[in-house]
């Protein structure tokens, strides 16, 4: 009796430790800060993009490629500069959740994104240069 009640509790604890080891992952979030949005005035220009742009050093590490030929649209401007949503092409960073992201321009300099549902603003380490040009 004895040895079937040490054999259950050592056949507990592997389950255990098995079921607490699956269920680990890292749990990692975008850091961003609270941003409000002002609306468009005379600010911004839609512009279209003449090249695909890769954007490394997005929040979590995932890389995101914007693509040429995509448009993008003046929605309003934070203190970090002007916000822009594509028609064309639906954008997203991803930690633990999926978030939904906007442009942050600021001469013709990538600079963060917006985050609409969370309103609020997460810059990129290092701007990124975005070839442009107007739309017809």
């Amino acid at each position: 009796m004895i040895d079937a009640t040490r054999h259950i509790a050592r056949l507990a604890l592997i389950v255990s430790v098995a079921l607490a080891c699956g269920c680990a992952f890292n749990l990692s979030d975008v850091t961003y800060r609270p941003a409000r949005i002002e609306v468009v005035g005379s600010e911004g220009s839609p512009f279209t993009l003449a090249a695909d742009t890769e954007i490394h050093g997005a929040p979590c590490g995932y890389s995101r490629t914007l693509r040429k030929g995509t448009r993008w649209n003046p929605v309003g401007t934070v203190a970090a500069g002007i916000v822009y949503k594509s028609p064309d092409q639906a954008l997203t960073i991803e930690c633990s959740n999926v978030f939904e992201v906007y442009l942050v321009v600021a001469q013709q300099r990538l600079v963060g994104f917006y985050l609409p549902v969370e309103k609020g603003y997460s810059p990129l380490g290092e701007p990124i240069r975005l070839v442009m040009s107007s739309q017809p």
